[in-house]
């Protein structure tokens, strides 16, 4: 990777000194212009890995190449801070190890048997079916933001989107007559899902009876707009999400755009859907994030079985 086309750093993150900030430059620009990493993303890695490089140099360590497996181990025992925070600092870490060693500028890996802390995987939530029927059937009456709103949960729930996604959705992404939307995911990864019918004829409603009536001059082609004709943001997204949940009565549940997203997994899961077809149509790159909801389905038919198989009712033996 030439070195020229690195990302410029800004002050806030110009901590390494330019023996190391060289390669964690161009590691920057690899993932920005090959892997397509987010921006967000790449600033946390160019974060943590100014810290390891920092934490280095003070080792008197001349540069990456220098750097030992027991270096690596001091670095991580040396970070402070929560299990997960220490795990996303040695994965920013490791990736960056395997990058040196396929631009050789290192023989190997001083990554490799490092250990970093175990996190519990954590159970997403769902809403029972019950309670997404209640939710999207929040958005009452028939005017241009009720058929907006309409739309927006129930393809949500429908297609199981990111709320990047669904924010950034445009005309062009939709086939309402084959019953599909192309998505550009994480890393502008594009797939295809499908759309049920009660979100196609909800989108039908909203792009020809609602979406006229919030269109300005200088509107685009996203789908779901605002009062101003411009595209609703993630935030606006996430209000709206939550104002219908609380019309709803779910104030309990602390609905998120997300939970929909879980929902829509576990209850394809549920339903008999193939594990596999699930990770397509959510956009996971590794079938280990979508096996997470086989534990949801899986407490969820313990809970099943404890509060309904006889033997487990109170006095029985």
């Amino acid at each position: 990777m030439p070195r020229s086309s690195a990302p410029r750093r800004s002050p806030a993150t110009s901590r390494a000194a330019p023996i190391w900030a060289e390669d964690i430059d161009a590691f920057m620009a690899f993932l920005a212009l090959e892997r397509g990493l987010a921006r967000n993303t790449r600033e946390s890695y160019q974060r943590d890995l100014d810290q390891a490089a920092a934490f280095f140099a003070k080792l008197e360590r001349s540069g990456w190449e220098k750097v030992t497996h027991r270096d690596g181990a001091a670095w991580v025992q040396s970070i402070h801070g929560k299990p997960a925070s220490v795990a996303r600092k040695l994965t920013a870490l490791r990736v960056f190890a395997r990058h040196l060693v396929r631009e050789k500028r290192r023989a190997d890996d001083f990554t490799e048997l490092l250990t970093g802390p175990k996190l519990g995987r954590r159970i997403p939530g769902t809403l029972t079916a019950e309670e997404v029927a209640r939710l999207l059937a929040a958005p009452s009456g028939g005017d241009p933001r009720a058929l907006r709103d309409r739309a927006l949960l129930e393809l949500f729930y429908s297609s199981g989107l990111r709320v990047s996604e669904l924010a950034a959705l445009t005309l062009q992404q939709i086939d309402l007559a084959g019953g599909f939307i192309r998505v550009f995911g994480k890393g502008a990864k594009e797939r295809v899902v499908p759309v049920g019918a009660r979100a196609r004829d909800a989108l039908a409603a909203w792009i020809t009876s609602g979406r006229p009536h919030l269109v300005k001059p200088r509107t685009g082609s996203q789908i779901f707009l605002n009062n101003r004709g411009t595209a609703l943001s993630r935030v606006m997204l996430w209000m709206l999400v939550k104002k219908h949940a609380q019309r709803a009565g779910l104030e309990a549940r602390n609905v998120k755009p997300h939970l929909l997203r879980h929902s829509f997994a576990t209850h394809l899961l549920g339903g008999g859907a193939d594990l596999r077809a699930i990770q397509e149509m959510l956009g996971h790159a590794s079938i280990t994030t979508t096996q997470i909801y086989t534990s949801v389905e899986a407490s969820r038919l313990a809970d099943h079985h404890a509060k309904f198989h006889p033997r487990n009712r109170e006095g029985k033996t």
